[in-house]
């Protein structure tokens, strides 16, 4: 059993993109989706589809590499909050990531975003992870 679904999420995608993988398949559930559609936004993966099947549900996720290096765009995925110790900020201590250039990923009252568009929001919540 799986006691931090997010944590593996990021760890698939982590080391599809150490492996080279063009997809990755994950076991989908609403937050895996919505942080899914955040990286997708934020121009982190190439696209993403949702497969609905008889049990949960499979995320495929086309991982985006640099054409020039053939490097991953994503150098690190962070996570910050565990089920053992939860992290939680307001809308003022908001993290920023590499000084703007990386995103945090909030789950507010609001829903799933980004640490930008929670302090836009002015809404506080727990801190996922960090992507850059």
């Amino acid at each position: 059993m799986n006691t931090d679904p997010i944590a593996d999420y990021l760890t698939r995608i982590r080391n599809a993109f150490k492996a080279g993988h063009r997809v990755v398949e994950i076991p989908a559930s609403n937050v895996k989706k919505e942080i899914t559609k955040i990286l997708f936004d934020q121009g982190f993966i190439l696209s993403y589809k949702f497969i609905d099947d008889d049990k949960q549900g499979i995320i495929k996720i086309a991982l985006k590499y640099n054409k020039a290096t053939k490097a991953s765009v994503i150098k690190k995925l962070q996570r910050v909050s565990t089920p053992g110790l939860r992290q939680y900020v307001s809308a003022k201590e908001m993290p920023r990531v590499l000084n703007g250039l990386g995103i945090s990923i909030v789950s507010t009252s609001h829903g799933v975003m980004t640490g930008k568009q929670a302090q836009a929001a002015n809404v506080g919540g727990e801190v996922l992870c960090y992507v850059y």
